[in-house]
């Protein structure tokens, strides 16, 4: 035992890998339909390891604390802002008050049954189940007047709380919202899914991972001129014109056996072979008027390119679809099909009296010069690349820290953000810029992903290797009763939240309920039992907005409580 105390002490980061890789084979082993996580086991596994007796820089946790909470703050930047609107009132008012009463409850919990500001802290953590609290509450104790001994001893508390209260906080909020909320609202997830689905979706079809449809929307095809002979090539593409979803291009001439120069005024001769390229609507009407379909002809195919392209033109901004299709010239539209627009990266219903919006992202169809000659009109193309913006994130990062550094006091009480609010701040803001100015702050899903992932496993596995000894005698002695307040904790915000989800709000769809509960209480086992139940995407809907918001809200719980605990 002393020759491995003395090697994990020369080299603590092998205690730290050691302890992710265990860690998350543990937390990925099903206990019936709970998993313990990847966090969770990375913690006990590091409380384990801690029993050897080793000490390993504070520093690191800082660092992966900073990445996870501001990777989490720049993916949710964007929806959370969006959120903030009279559409979204009610998932407003039902994510504050989750925070709220949340932080109430824990309060009142502390000074009732005298919790010091760490174990209240690390309550709130694993009873709500948010583990960035175990960061934001971590650094405002840093900034307490206190000895290091005792900041030290109440950040070794927060874990432990966390510890105690997790597995209840991921099965409570299972219980409370799959199975406790139906019974109260005598409805049926399933039925409300299914009657909501028409009316989010509106209809429209969102293809998953490798997923085509087998009647494509956007069809080319190749005909012998017979009937058309005579007519000019814009005659044939009036339908562009006239209806957007019959649209069509001839985007090839073969006479004679030579390719000849296609232009509006171009006339066909029977024998032509034509290249016809558009919506299938326009392409089959078209078809009885042309002449004999054909298989192939040779030299007859063209390229043509998918792109998404960011709408930044301010002509295009803040107008309707309607008002755009009028003001676009025949010369800017020919030859290019909108595939679909995105906000904020879900789709959005191409409607007539549909709002564009700076920074939405329209999908195109076409010739890559085409592409190229719309692009240059309307904004830019957003080249897929796995290439992170290092000068966009390191000044983000820069500007979170140097928020986290303020301090603002009432009377003798020291409010402040601290490291990990400051970049959650940051990372909000600066990702919000990056939605509406897609060709700056590039950073990969894979790459977010392993910041987060890595940040806050790592932070949790150090938090367990410096004060694993102090927790287990903590437990031993008090987690009994931690245990019973983080049921509390857990139990009581989801009952007043749906409370006044049903009698203020005035929800009556059980799925969208549901779905907005979990997200508001960031519970994603909770609502992945939602999902299953729903057997639809529907509670999807409701659950972005809550659980950007809760990102928010229940991360900023820790230096509250370590300020009024």
């Amino acid at each position: 035992m002393e020759y491995l105390r003395q090697i994990l002490n020369q080299a603590p980061e092998l205690a730290l890998f050691l302890s992710l890789a265990i860690g998350y084979w543990v937390g990925s082993i099903p206990f019936g339909k709970f998993q313990l996580g990847g966090v969770a086991g990375s913690l006990l596994v590091a409380v384990v390891i801690s029993q050897i007796g080793i000490s390993i820089d504070n520093g690191i946790k800082s660092v992966l604390f900073a990445l996870f909470i501001y990777a989490v703050g720049f993916e949710s930047g964007p929806q959370f802002f969006r959120s903030l609107g009279r559409q979204s009132l009610r998932e407003i008012v039902l994510a504050a008050v989750m925070a709220l009463s949340g932080l109430l409850t824990v309060i009142a919990c502390a000074r009732l049954f005298g919790l010091d500001k760490g174990i209240a802290a690390g309550i709130a953590a694993g009873s709500m189940t948010q583990s960035a609290i175990i960061g934001t509450a971590s650094a405002a104790i840093a900034k307490l007047d206190l000895p290091l001994e005792q900041i030290q001893t109440l950040q070794g508390n927060v874990a432990v709380g966390y510890a105690v209260t997790y597995i209840f906080g991921s099965f409570g909020a299972i219980i409370l919202c799959v199975n406790v909320l139906p019974w109260f609202m005598r409805r049926s997830i399933r039925d409300d899914a299914t009657q909501a689905e028409a009316e989010l979706l509106a209809g429209a079809k969102v293809y998953g991972p490798g997923e085509l449809p087998a009647i494509p929307p956007l069809v080319g095809r190749l005909y012998r001129i017979d009937q058309a002979a005579g007519q000019t090539v814009a005659q044939l593409e009036v339908s562009d014109q006239s209806d957007p979803q019959a649209a069509l291009t001839i985007e090839r001439i073969k006479r004679g056996g030579a390719l000849v120069g296609v232009t509006p005024t171009t006339v066909l001769e029977a024998g032509d072979v034509v290249l016809v390229v558009g919506r299938r609507a326009g392409v089959v009407a078209i078809a009885g008027r042309l002449g004999a379909e054909l298989q192939s002809s040779p030299d007859m195919d063209v390229v043509v390119v998918q792109r998404d392209v960011s709408l930044d033109n301010p002509t295009f901004v803040g107008r309707r679809v309607a008002e755009i299709r009028q003001a676009a010239s025949q010369a800017l539209r020919h030859g290019v099909y909108v595939v679909g627009v995105k906000r904020a990266g879900r789709p959005l219903a191409l409607e007539p009296d549909t709002v564009i919006e700076a920074g939405d992202l329209v999908t195109l169809y076409g010739t890559p010069d085409d592409i190229q000659r719309v692009a240059q009109q309307v904004g830019s193309i957003i080249v897929p690349s796995d290439k992170t913006d290092f000068v966009f994130h390191g000044f983000g990062l820069a500007v979170g820290l140097l928020i986290g550094l303020v301090v603002i006091r009432l009377g003798a009480i020291p409010l402040t953000l601290g490291s990990g609010g400051g970049a959650l701040i940051a990372g909000l803001v600066f990702g919000w810029y990056r939605s509406r100015h897609l060709t700056r702050g590039n950073l990969p899903l894979p790459a977010s992903t392993l910041l987060r992932d890595l940040g806050l496993a790592g932070f949790v596995a150090v938090v367990g290797l410096q004060s694993g000894r102090q927790a287990v005698e903590t437990i031993a002695t008090q987690g009994l009763s931690i245990f019973l307040i983080g049921v509390m904790v857990c139990v009581l915000p989801i009952v007043i939240t749906i409370l006044v989800g049903r009698y203020v709000l005035r929800y009556r769809n059980l799925a969208l309920f549901a779905g907005a509960v979990a997200g508001a209480r960031s519970a994603n086992p909770a609502f992945g039992e939602v999902l299953d139940k729903a057997g639809n995407s529907i509670p999807t809907v409701p659950f972005a907005v809550t659980y950007a918001l809760a990102n928010v809200f229940l991360t900023l719980l820790g230096p509250l409580v370590v300020a009024f605990a």
